[in-house]
């Protein structure tokens, strides 16, 4: 929704300084994230931690020009031209501006607490629910105070279902969440001792969560969990409920569960008919989950059976018990994401499970989020490993080591985590399964790395938070009725068609492009659902189309006649297609003078219909042919009015690239194609896009050979000195193109670059590391963030882009999130 400054003003109760009718799509608070958008109004927060008002400034000259501060902000003469409202408490401000932002909505709204499960809830949910409607879900964690309102303020018109998180740490938060959230339907997932620090006891933290769901219709939880079953029919006797567990008067009940080869298999009873399933997970906490997820679908889609929800489509959250194939016959199951007890009994829950392996051991950090004196906590500890048959412990960090003694089964302990790394090889892992269970600050990810076996020693790491950064950058450039779409061809740009889109499916884009139908056929075969332009369509084998749903661009005659004579005693309905207008690009499209044919045509083909009508900016990111480009995207304006005229039905346009995106607001029509700008490359210098993808290999052989000897093939890498190479395994056919040869490409070892030295093969590449200390098995750095292999070459940009590009499929792709 839109806002104009005078109303939030009204809203907040405040008082602003500036121009009234000022629009505001976008509200931002991190000022680390903001791109300028001359729609965002900034909220100069102010923690324990930081003062948004110290970021005035320098947003300011990014081109911000709007922002809330506390009123005793007094700067107003520096900023000339900006806005700013001036309120008591700009936290608070936030928080009141999103409940006003809630009030205007009604839909299904959902808020789900509890002190495991909420994020994992929210995103199965997002996944399941996502079939049959629009669905708004918090980011990742936004389950704060300053989260929770972020996440409300998403709420557009075209969302039907939200999603939220609530979480706490003290007494009194709950109700400012209850208020902003304001849901129709809650979620009591379990309770445990996380953030118990700032509670007396448990049922005080109980009494605080219940707070959420005041002004609910419905609360959702499991009956098998009396204390939160107690709670909730104590507080709210005469609220509805809908429960799920093993006890008979649970609306779904749990009657069987069985776990074999790494699925469960269990039924349920649901309005006195059975149900059966299977999951791809093997713990409680997994289940605990799908039960909660399941009876919330069947709470809003009341029309719905159990088996109407394809189970098989929830996959693990990151950071959430990864399970990773070790060295030397090894499981590792991977929580490095929080340290509590709750979260260890779980954890442990999905250790045992892991049958494979007779020997079990718990790699644990200091335990931080529990407020329970050390001493008991550590002994609590310590007869929990007793009960889960755990047959030894490595504690690290400071406070655990302390407590040693407690353990009375085979054990060690370090001060930190390096000190683990360095006696790793004296700790003999083999045949066991290994759970890493560590804080973040422990950064257990380089025990995982250690641990784990490297069967792919040149891999692409695809870094999720720049992905969604970049993301976020450009949505913030959009108006809120402007949809997306996202190129994903040629393998996402390097990147991974299916795990890309998989993400992109939660994120709420609207389209996906993909070259060719194949690529169409394998995302829809993978489970996405979300609509699919091709755009270089073989229409041979129509009835792929039809069957995978998928969307032709039409840019001749040729093809819209074959399509049609194709399609029209296929299909009742009439079928989707997407005209491509050429307006200068002069490579696929409908010139002007063929128009007034092709509508003709188009009016005559009562079997097909026009989704939308686009075209391809030349140059839209250099200002050398803005004049070029506005020419372009006048013609199709006019063009598009004429298909308006001709038509008789409405039809959505775009025009603008990445490119455009960033440099032509005006021209966003309908909805515009995101593609290389997603992953890392801007037309604009001083923005901050972040390049998301890392490629590294390794040393799998060094050589010493005497000066005047040459490497390679051709005879072509000379040494002038007694040198030392290093051989890596990649090559051309991996995608590391052979113009990087001989000195041209460098790269980066232990922080230090170093020549390609020689061709680069098919499968190998050589380097010179005569200058640097590196041995067999370093890590060897082809492409980051920060450089590419051409780090001396004047357009860096197109460097990049060209190697990340051209990564053949079979290089592993591995998806990250910092």
């Amino acid at each position: 929704m839109t806002y104009t400054l005078q109303q939030i003003e009204k809203i907040l109760n405040a008082c602003l300084k500036g121009n009234e009718g000022e629009k505001i799509n976008y509200v931002v608070f991190d000022s680390r994230m903001i791109l300028p958008s001359l729609n965002s109004l900034f909220f100069a927060l102010k923690t324990k931690q930081n003062d948004g008002h110290n970021y005035i400034a320098d947003l300011y000259s990014k081109g911000l020009r709007n922002f809330v501060v506390n009123n005793d902000f007094s700067e107003f003469n520096s900023f000339q031209d900006a806005n700013f409202i001036c309120v008591e408490n700009t936290t608070k401000a936030l928080q009141n501006f999103a409940a006003h932002h809630r009030k205007q909505f009604d839909i299904p709204v959902v808020a789900v607490t509890g002190s495991n499960g909420k994020t994992i809830v929210k995103e199965w949910f997002t996944i399941l629910a996502s079939k049959y409607k629009k669905v708004l879900q918090s980011p990742k964690s936004y389950n704060s105070q300053i989260g929770v309102p972020l996440s409300v303020l998403e709420l557009k018109e075209n969302h039907e279902i939200a999603i939220f998180e609530a979480g706490i740490s003290k007494i009194g938060e709950m109700s400012k969440l209850a208020t902003i959230i304001s849901p129709k339907i809650g979620i009591f997932t379990n309770i445990g001792d996380a953030h118990q620090e700032n509670f007396p006891d448990i049922q005080t933290k109980v009494n605080e969560k219940l707070e959420l769901f005041k002004n609910c219709e419905i609360i959702i939880y499991s009956s098998d969990k009396e204390e939160i079953s107690n709670s909730i029919k104590s507080t709210y006797p005469n609220k509805k409920t809908f429960t799920w567990g093993k006890n008979k008067n649970s609306d779904l009940q749990l009657v069987s569960i069985s776990q074999r080869k790494g699925f469960t298999y269990f039924e349920l009873i649901f309005k006195k008919n059975i149900y059966s399933f299977s999951l791809k997970f093997i713990d409680n906490a997994s289940l605990e989950n799908t039960l909660t997820v399941l009876s919330t679908l069947l709470v809003v889609f009341p029309d719905k059976k159990p088996d109407d929800f394809d189970l098989h489509e929830l996959h693990s959250v990151e950071m959430r018990l990864q399970q990773i194939e070790g060295k030397n016959n090894c499981t590792i199951i991977n929580d490095s994401y929080n340290c509590d007890l709750a979260s260890l009994r779980i954890a442990l829950d999905v250790l045992n499970a892991q049958n494979q392996h007779t020997k079990k051991t718990l790699i644990l950090s200091d335990i931080f989020e529990v407020g329970t004196e050390e001493k008991t906590l550590y002994k609590t500890v310590a007869n929990l490993l007793i009960n889960s048959n755990i047959s030894r412990i490595i504690g690290v960090g400071e406070t655990i080591s302390k407590f040693a003694d407690f353990f009375n089964i085979e054990k060690y302990f370090f001060e930190d985590t390096q000190e683990f790394i360095s006696n790793l090889n004296s700790l003999g892992f083999k045949n066991e399964a290994i759970l890493l269970k560590g804080a973040r600050k422990y950064r257990f990810e380089l025990i995982s790395n250690e641990l784990q076996l490297k069967s792919h020693r040149t891999v692409l790491e695809i870094n999720l938070s720049s992905f969604e950064h970049n993301l976020q950058y450009f949505k913030s450039l959009l108006l809120p009725k402007t949809k997306l779409m996202i190129m994903v061809k040629a393998f996402s740009y390097g990147s991974g068609s299916f795990e890309i889109a998989n993400y992109l499916k939660l994120k709420n884009v609207d389209y996906l492009a993909v070259a060719i139908a194949d690529e169409g056929i394998e995302l829809r075969k993978a489970g996405i659902k979300t609509p699919i332009l091709i755009l270089n369509p073989d229409i041979e084998n129509i009835d792929l189309f039809i069957n995978y749903t998928l969307e032709p661009e039409i840019y001749s005659f040729r093809i819209l006649d074959d399509f049609y004579k194709a399609v029209k005693n296929r299909v009742h309905n009439p079928y989707p297609i997407h005209i491509k207008l050429n307006t200068g690009m002069n490579r696929l499209g409908f010139s002007k003078d063929e128009i007034p044919d092709l509508l003709e045509k188009l009016k005559s083909y009562d079997r097909i219909f026009v989704k939308s009508v686009f075209s391809h900016l030349v140059a839209s990111g250099d200002e050398n042919f803005d004049s070029f480009t506005k020419k372009q995207i006048l013609d199709f304006k006019q063009i598009t009015l004429e298909f308006e005229e001709n038509l008789g039905y409405r039809f959505m346009r775009h025009i603008l690239n990445s490119g455009g995106i960033e440099r032509f607001p005006d021209a966003q029509f309908d909805m515009v194609r995101l593609g290389i700008g997603l992953y890392g490359i801007s037309s604009k210098s001083d923005v901050l896009v972040k390049n998301i993808s890392r490629l590294k290999t390794q040393i799998i052989q060094k050589i010493k050979v005497k000066a005047g000897e040459t490497i390679g093939y051709n005879r072509a890498g000379k040494v002038e000195r007694d040198s030392v190479i290093a051989t890596l395994p990649i090559g051309y056919a991996d995608g590391l193109r052979r113009k990087f040869s001989n000195g041209v490409g460098k790269v980066k070892i232990k922080g230090k670059f170093v020549p390609i030295i020689g061709n680069i093969c098919m499968d190998l590449t050589m380097i010179d590391i005569t200058d640097i200390e590196a041995e067999e098995g370093d890590e060897v750095i082809i492409f980051d963030e920060d450089y590419s292999v051409a780090e001396l070459a004047e357009q860096l940009e197109t460097i990049a882009y060209e190697v990340l590009t051209s990564i053949s499929p079979r290089v592993k792709r591995v998806y990250v999130w910092e």
